[in-house]
């Protein structure tokens, strides 16, 4: 069950025994978690890990879908188009419609169609970021002189080369733009480096920053979200296993968030990075038993 916080201001729900954590001057009031209009779900370390997906997820899922509950998967991932996302989930029996999912990809798509409709980007990322950005029309250069920006995504095949090539783009005058603020990315045995570790080996070698992160926790990804659901942001709540992305992504766009410990983050980080959720879940079925 969600767990009590080091602020218990809450009583306990009268049906599952279920105490919300209490969320320092959040303004919010108190809500069941089977009460909110949408839901938005992270995918690796919530919905699925590795190959398999994580317990609870698809009776919860399919649930949800039965109370006429409005359903998104939002990801910062970088390694796979938003077709093949969905492919993903459907492969392990979630069906999803394409509306229903936003990757970090299709965001920076939009961004640069909407925003930067000149732009030259040299990337720095898998063939995903090159399909995704090609379907809204964004102009792609490997000429570092010639390049506008330079949009960083998880790379594992990153090179001295590809390094080389964007320091060169930004000392020219290029703007660096993160697709995601990700460190590391969990794999069965292990972790990877992720985006932000090659963002910050440009920005050591060009001396310049990033100017804007287009992933969670963004403003601008929270945007599309909602312009997708059609729900207010206060009835919706935001699940995740990491408290950088997922969760401050939810508090600061105003939504309720559940941190789900299947995956990155514990309750200690709680205490160490000072993000608080709203609720503390040891899987994502407790949304479900909560209504029991």
């Amino acid at each position: 069950m969600a767990e009590t916080s080091r602020f218990p201001e809450r009583g306990n729900d009268s049906k599952s025994g279920i105490v919300p954590f209490q969320r320092k001057h959040s303004g919010k009031s108190s809500k069941e978690l089977h009460a909110f209009k949408g839901y938005l779900f992270d995918l690796d370390g919530t919905i699925y890990a590795g190959s398999k997906l994580l317990p609870g997820v698809l009776s919860t899922v399919s649930w949800l879908r039965e109370q006429k509950k409005s359903v998104m998967f939002v990801t910062n991932t970088t390694i796979r188009t938003k077709e093949s996302v969905q492919m993903r989930l459907s492969e392990l029996g979630i069906s999803c419609e394409g509306n229903e999912v936003l990757t970090a990809l299709c965001v920076a798509g939009k961004f640069f169609q909407e925003h930067e409709p000149d732009a030259h980007v040299l990337m720095i990322g898998e063939a995903a970021m090159e399909q995704e950005l090609a379907l809204y029309g964004v102009k792609m250069t490997k000429n570092p002189l010639l390049a506008t920006h330079v949009l960083v995504g998880l790379d594992r095949q990153f090179t001295f080369e590809k390094l080389t090539a964007g320091v060169n783009a930004l000392r020219n005058g290029a703007k660096l733009i993160a697709a995601n603020p990700d460190p590391f990315c969990p794999i069965d045995d292990g972790v990877i480096p992720d985006t932000w570790s090659l963002v910050k080996a440009l920005e050591t070698a060009s001396l310049q920053e990033t100017v804007r992160v287009i992933g969670k926790p963004s403003s601008y990804y929270a945007q599309k979200a909602f312009d997708l659901l059609k729900i207010p942001p206060a009835q919706c709540l935001m699940v995740g296993d990491r408290l950088s992305t997922d969760i401050q992504f939810g508090n600061s766009n105003d939504m309720y968030t559940a941190l789900v410990l299947t995956g990155a983050d514990s309750k200690n980080d709680i205490v160490q990075t000072g993000i608080e959720p709203d609720y503390i879940l040891n899987q994502l079925s407790e949304i479900k038993s909560n209504n029991l």
